[in-house]
C-alpha cells in the first residue's frame, strides 16, 4: 500500500520498530556515553556514526534517530540536523557554508535575530550582507555577486508577512550560479504547507518551538538539507557542538502525530477573524497570506497549500503611547509573548518606527498606522472576536 496523505504519513514516520520497541511512541533514551562490548563493535559503530548509529550522546540517540527520520519525510530532503533553538537552526546552518570575505543575500524582512547574526556576527568574519525587497522575485539577479554564497528566504516575511516568489528566486540564482547555497525559514508553514526542497531550495529550516512542539514548552530547531547539503551540514552542526536533550525531540515527535489537525483549526479561525479585522472601521490593512490584501498572495496561492494562525493588521492611526498600553495590556485571552504555534492566542504591536528599524532595505513598505501582529490560538473564535473587539473599544 502507497500511502499519499500527509496526515497519515505524520502519524506513522519515524515509529519504526527498532525506535519504539514495541511501544506505540519512540522511546526516551538519554545517554552521553555508549557502551562498546568489543573493538569490532566500535570500530562498526565509528564507520557508521553518522547513519543512525549509536556511537556518542552528542550525534544522537534513538529518540533523536526516529525525529530526524521523520522531519526528513516530512521535508522531503536527505537529512535533517537537530539544534536547540530555531535561531540556532538558523545560525549554524549559516555557518556550515560560509567563509571569510563571502557575499549573503538576504531577504529583508527576515526574523530579526537573523538579522542581528548576519549585522553582528557574520560582520566578524568580513562577510558582507545584502538586504533584499521580499517581493524581488526573478530580479534578484541584479544583487547577485561572484562572491555571493547564500541567500537566504523567509516567506512569508516575519511581521510584515510578504509571500516571496521562490521559482523566480530559485530559477534566477541557478542560472548565475548553481553553486549558490539557498535556505529557507519554513517556520510559518511547518513543513506542512509549503515543500522547499521540491521548488529548487537547498536547505528548509525551522523553529520546531512553533507549530511542530504546539504546546508552548519546547525549545528546538532543525534543518532538512537536500543530498548535495546534507553531509556538509551534518558535519559542521557536529563540529560546533549542536545537540538537543531527548526529551524535548519525544515532545517535538509527540507534536508531529496531531500537527495536521491543528493546523486546520488555526486556519479556519484565523480565517475567520481576519476577515472580522478586515471589515473593521479602525482597521486599515490585514496581511493574511490567504487574503488578496497580503502582498505577494499570488505566490501563496500558487505554492502553499493553505495557512495557519500567524498574521498581521494595521490600523488607520498610529497610537499614542497611552492608547498602545490600553489597548495591549488589558485582553483577556491575547497575552503578548514572544514566540507563536502554541495553542494560546499571542498579540504583539509595533510602531511604524519600530517597523522600519527592523528593514534594511531601500523599498521597505510604510505603514501610517500602528502594526500588531497576531496568532490565533485553539479557544473559541466568537471569543476571541470579541476580546479584540473590547480592545478596539479601549481605544475609539
Amino acid at each position: 500500500m502507497t500511502l499519499k496523505k500527509q496526515e497519515t504519513s505524520l502519524l506513522l514516520s519515524g515509529r519504526a520498530k527498532k525506535y519504539s520497541q514495541g511501544a506505540v511512541n519512540p522511546i526516551i533514551q538519554r545517554t552521553s556515553s555508549v557502551i562498546f562490548d568489543s573493538v569490532a563493535q566500535k570500530r562498526e559503530a565509528t564507520k557508521k556514526r553518522a547513519e543512525g548509529t549509536l556511537f556518542y550522546g552528542r550525534r544522537g540517540t534513538i529518540t533523536h534517530f526516529a525525529l530526524q527520520e521523520a522531519l526528513t519525510e516530512l521535508e522531503q530532503g536527505a537529512g535533517c540536523a537537530l539544534f536547540p533553538s530555531g535561531a540556532a537552526a538558523i545560525t549554524q546552518s549559516i555557518l556550515a557554508f560560509i567563509e571569510q570575505g563571502a557575499h549573503i543575500l538576504v531577504t529583508g524582512s527576515a526574523y530579526d535575530p537573523t538579522q542581528n547574526f548576519c549585522d553582528q556576527i557574520l560582520r566578524k568574519f568580513s562577510v558582507t550582507t545584502t538586504y533584499f525587497d521580499p517581493l524581488i522575485g526573478k530580479e534578484i539577479s541584479q544583487l547577485l555577486r561572484p562572491e555571493t554564497k547564500i541567500v537566504f528566504l523567509e516567506s512569508p516575511g516575519s511581521i510584515t508577512m510578504e509571500i516571496q516568489d521562490l521559482q523566480g528566486i530559485v530559477n534566477s540564482v541557478r542560472q548565475y550560479n548553481p553553486e549558490i547555497i539557498i535556505m529557507i525559514d519554513n517556520t510559518w508553514a511547518a513543513g506542512l504547507l509549503l515543500k522547499p526542497l521540491t521548488l529548487g531550495v537547498d536547505i528548509s529550516i525551522q523553529s520546531a518551538t512553533k507549530y511542530i512542539n504546539g504546546h508552548s514548552d519546547g525549545m528546538l530547531g532543525f534543518a532538512v538539507a537536500n543530498e548535495r547539503c546534507w553531509v556538509q551540514l551534518r558535519e559542521n552542526a557536529y563540529l560546533l557542538g549542536q545537540c538537543v536533550d531527548p526529551d524535548t525531540a519525544y515532545m517535538t515527535a509527540r507534536g508531529l502525530r496531531t500537527l495536521p489537525v491543528r493546523m486546520k483549526q488555526h486556519e479556519q479561525s484565523a480565517l475567520e477573524v481576519a476577515r472580522w479585522l478586515k471589515q473593521h472601521p479602525l482597521v486599515d490593512n490585514v496581511y493574511h497570506p490567504a487574503l488578496a490584501s497580503c502582498p505577494g498572495h499570488e505566490y501563496f496561492q500558487r505554492d502553499f497549500s493553505g495557512s495557519n494562525g500567524l498574521f498581521s493588521f494595521s490600523l488607520k492611526k498610529i497610537l499614542t503611547t497611552e492608547e498602545f498600553a490600553l489597548f495591549l495590556d488589558n485582553f483577556s485571552l491575547f497575552k503578548m509573548a514572544f514566540s507563536w504555534g502554541g495553542f494560546e492566542s499571542l498579540i504583539l504591536g509595533y510602531q511604524p518606527n519600530d517597523i522600519k528599524a527592523m528593514r534594511q532595505y531601500e523599498t521597505q513598505p510604510t505603514f501610517t498606522g500602528t502594526l500588531f501582529r497576531i496568532h490565533i490560538g485553539l479557544e473559541n473564535v466568537d471569543d476571541l472576536i470579541e476580546d479584540l473587539e473590547q480592545g478596539f473599544l479601549r481605544i475609539s
